[in-house]
């Protein structure tokens, strides 16, 4: 491995050593459910823009998305909720529909007929599974993902005595199932990936690639899985994909070399 890889890899995984202590003293914070605001009156005009569902990963809660959530909050985003699923859900189909209910309960508490999701890990494949197999397409603009296995990741196989973590191996029956037919499917998908995360292995699997869906991969460097929910670089480039268009043409599609690099 050629020295600059050596350094940067060190940086990073300093880096996710600083964030998992940050994390730890924070997830006690995140085990209960947070308070939701309250209903918009059915005589109110739409208002406001969409609202944002925040999805964490596996055997992780709400309390992830502190910094993200601040930033989003801070550029304007004035509806930003965070689920929790269950930490006895053994099937990600069962959190895909959990967060569909919890979706339709945004949307009719808000009055906004659409929300747009940020996933990290896990929670990027259970709103994709809800979006392309439970109809969730419906409801979600934009998917943003941060370090999901969309092709699955080989990391930790002594860890395959959980069910979650056998979906998320590569050739599991949820990512056949991912990987099947799409047409016509409505919400965008912008997929982060980083060259340095350790859980997604190889770290491509964080790319999504299919040919019916709405996709563009924003490759970043330079900082690790745990990184990426937290990161301001980052956090810039969901602000920068939830306000953009997007492509227009399906099938994946990367940003230029660089574009996304974290220093």
């Amino acid at each position: 491995m050629e020295l600059t890889k050596v350094t940067a890899l060190m940086k990073a995984t300093a880096l996710e050593l600083a964030v998992l202590t940050g994390h730890l003293v924070l997830y006690p914070s995140g085990v209960v459910a947070e308070r939701l605001s309250p209903a918009t009156p059915p005589d109110t005009p739409l208002a406001g823009r969409r609202p944002i569902v925040l999805l964490h990963g596996f055997v992780d809660n709400r309390s992830v998305f502190v910094l993200l959530r601040r930033a989003l909050t801070r550029h304007g985003r004035d509806s930003v909720e965070s689920l929790n699923y269950s930490p006895l859900t053994c099937d990600l189909r069962a959190a895909a529909a959990e967060l569909g209910r919890r979706v339709e309960e945004t949307t009719a508490r808000t009055g906004q007929p659409e929300v747009d999701i940020v996933g990290h890990s896990l929670g990027g494949l259970v709103a994709r599974y809800y979006v392309q197999q439970l109809g969730g397409d419906a409801r979600v603009r934009t998917l943003v993902t941060l370090g999901t296995p969309h092709a699955g990741t080989t990391v930790a196989p002594l860890a395959d005595a959980h069910p979650l973590v056998r979906q998320m191996r590569p050739g599991s029956e949820v990512l056949r199932e991912l990987a099947g037919p799409a047409p016509g499917c409505r919400t965008r998908f912008v997929s982060f990936w980083s060259d340095l995360d350790q859980v997604m292995v190889p770290v491509e699997t964080a790319r999504l690639d299919h040919p019916d869906l709405l996709v563009h991969n924003v490759r970043v460097s330079g900082i690790g899985h745990l990184a990426l929910p937290v990161h301001p670089t980052v956090a810039a480039g969901v602000l920068e994909a939830l306000d953009a268009d997007g492509p227009q043409v399906r099938g994946a599609r990367e940003e230029e070399p660089g574009a996304s690099s974290v220093a």
